[in-house]
């Protein structure tokens, strides 16, 4: 409970995400593969295991790092690959990241705002992300302070969302709301940059500039995963230049505010898991990305491979990529809390703490670093990842040298510059901004310039095409939280395709149809759901489902749509084809379908 963070709310996945702690289904100890599966085996068996498993792999091995992993955790895992493992490539994000000198500006402190600042902004603009899903705490305190506080309300994006319902002057809402197509961020904020410079603009972009000049402070929240194509380097430079023509760099209760695409996405990036990006930001030789390591382990390129709290074949685009690319591995190291679609590719896997049993930090997305601290007793033989990751570098030549959490906190803080000074009882039970603590200037770094990645031919452009423009976004549900705990199962979500009614009505479709989605000879089955304020001519699937994920298509930009293809006939008692797979994505969906819905003024 702290209001510089959370303001005394807890979303009902925080609420109801422990029953998971005692599931029968979790892994209590270490297990190593033998005789062609994962058999059960001490901590001393297991890390001698990996060690010999890492040890032939120098200069050779890659790691993915999730969400769910601390900052001890990650830092401990960077150290290990860029050093006694002297290999560059360590990343924490499903696409590339972006280059050293774009990441320091965007995480300048004269540049990011504290949560806090939502309450009393004049204007905040949500750019590009749904907070109701990707951080639903945020969401409650825009609403607060459009609600109390009378903030302008503005909202951009590629598909609608919970705070744009209204998009109507007078609706004690969403004051204007303005869709792109997928892909096309980095030429929405540019034109709104230019609406600003220019003072005056065409449609919404104009009004959007109109509202958010001389407004007061102006928060600008936006979303990673606008950094997910390959205009990355461009979108990032837009962005920047938005924040200088609002004058945000140092200007009082203003400033951008990042949703990472994970939850602990920031402190990973700071404690070094990033191409190309060393602890604090510090130059680092530019490793592979994730799909970069999948076409080397294929390649064998890459012999070994660290999964800590990552599913690829879940998770990332190409699914059956990444089971070839596991089954190409020499070695794979796996840390879990339970097995995943990745897991069985595993020559040895550790059992992860949940986040009731772990110690350690981690970083808010504005900057706070946080405590975290046991509150349950830690099952079977589970023990900290921390220690065992120590241990791990000891056995490989690289000891750390730290006995207590707070010791591995001590070493990560001298070698991340933001951290300086800074100790874990500093930290305590609130938390603390960096930027309050350090007066460090990332802007300011000597970044080698690198050549942003130039946009692929004919991306992002025209809606008109064959096909459906597809984009993909993130369900609250779609994940395992949701599918481990009893009383969030009812929520788990199954794959839908979003789409207009135009669309629906022109390919013949209705809402809950159950369709068939493909792009370059790939295809996955879904079930239509109709969004009335969804721009014309696109498309969006769920990433992360535990069946039919959006990364079957494998990143496609278009896709056809067409009505699922009827089963044959099953054995007596199986039921039509409307019990089929397609129909189990309808009423198995876990959430309802979405229904039609009208454009109303939104009341809070």
């Amino acid at each position: 409970d702290n209001s510089e963070v959370d303001d005394g709310w807890l979303c009902d996945k925080g609420r109801f995400g422990f029953q998971m702690l005692a599931s029968p289904e979790r892994p209590l100890g270490p297990r190593v593969r033998s005789g062609g599966g994962l058999e059960a085996a001490s901590w001393e068996e297991a890390l001698e295991a990996a060690a010999r498993g890492l040890a032939p792999a120098i200069g050779r091995t890659a790691a993915i790092v999730g969400g769910s992993t601390s900052n001890e955790e990650g830092w401990l895992i960077q150290r290990l690959v860029r050093g006694a493992l002297g290999s560059a490539d360590i990343c924490s994000t499903p696409r590339p990241g972006l280059s050293r000198g774009a990441r320091a500006r965007l995480a300048d402190p004269g540049l990011t705002a504290p949560t806090a600042a939502i309450d009393d902004a004049g204007a905040i603009l949500v750019l590009g992300c749904d907070p109701m899903h990707e951080m639903p705490i945020l969401e409650l305190r825009i609403r607060k302070a459009v609600r109390r506080g009378g903030a302008k309300l503005l909202v951009a994006g590629e598909r609608p969302t919970a705070l744009d319902g209204g998009a109507a002057i007078g609706s004690n809402g969403c004051l204007e709301a303005h869709r792109y197509a997928p892909g096309e961020a980095g030429a929405f904020i540019a034109g709104l940059r230019a609406a600003i410079a220019a003072g005056s603009g065409d449609g919404g972009v104009g009004e959007i500039a109109a509202a958010l000049r001389d407004s007061g402070p102006v928060v600008v929240v936006w979303g990673e995963r606008i950094l997910a194509g390959d205009d990355r380097e461009q979108v990032a430079e837009a962005l920047l230049g938005l924040a200088d023509v609002l004058g945000l760099d140092g200007a009082a209760g203003a400033g951008l505010y990042e949703i990472p695409l994970s939850a602990n996405g920031r402190g990973l990036r700071e404690a070094g898991c990033a191409e190309g990006i060393g602890p604090g930001y510090a130059p680092a030789e530019r490793g592979r990305s994730a799909d970069a390591i999948r076409a080397a382990l294929e390649a064998g390129e890459i012999d070994a491979l660290i999964l800590a709290d990552a599913d690829p074949v879940r998770d990332f685009d190409d699914p059956e990529g990444w089971k070839r690319a596991l089954s190409a591995a020499r070695f794979t190291l796996s840390i879990s809390m339970f097995d995943g679609a990745s897991t069985a590719a595993s020559d040895v896997h550790l059992p992860a703490e949940g986040d009731a049993e772990k110690e350690g930090t981690v970083t808010h997305p504005d900057g706070r670093l946080q405590r975290v601290r046991p509150s349950v007793p830690r099952p079977g033989s589970v023990r900290p990842l921390w220690q065992a990751l120590s241990e791990l570098s000891a056995r490989l030549g690289a000891d750390p040298g730290a006995g207590t959490a707070s010791e591995v906190f001590d070493l990560l803080a001298a070698d991340v510059a933001p951290y300086a000074g800074i100790t874990i009882d500093e930290i305590g039970g609130l938390g603390l901004r960096w930027q309050d603590r350090n007066d460090l200037r990332l802007d300011g770094l000597d970044a080698p310039a690198e050549a942003p990645a130039e946009a692929p031919a004919g991306a992002p452009g025209d809606v008109a095409g064959a096909g459906l423009r597809l984009g993909t976004h993130r369900d609250l549900w779609a994940d395992h939280v949701a599918e481990r705990n009893p009383a969030l199962r009812f929520l788990a979500a199954r794959q839908r395709l979003e789409i207009s009614p135009a669309d629906a009505e022109r390919l013949g479709l209705g809402d809950g149809d159950p369709v068939a989605v493909s792009a370059g000879g790939r295809s996955l089955l879904a079930t239509v759901a109709l969004r009335e304020r969804m721009l014309t001519g696109t498309a969006f699937l769920l990433e992360g489902t535990g069946a039919e994920p959006a990364g079957l298509l494998a990143g496609a930009r278009r896709v056809e749509v067409a009505p699922a293809p009827e089963q044959e006939p099953g054995p007596e008692g199986a039921g039509s084809a409307e019990d089929g797979a397609a129909a189990e994505a309808r009423e198995g969906s876990g959430a309802p379908a979405l229904v039609v819905t009208k454009r109303e003024p939104v009341k809070w």
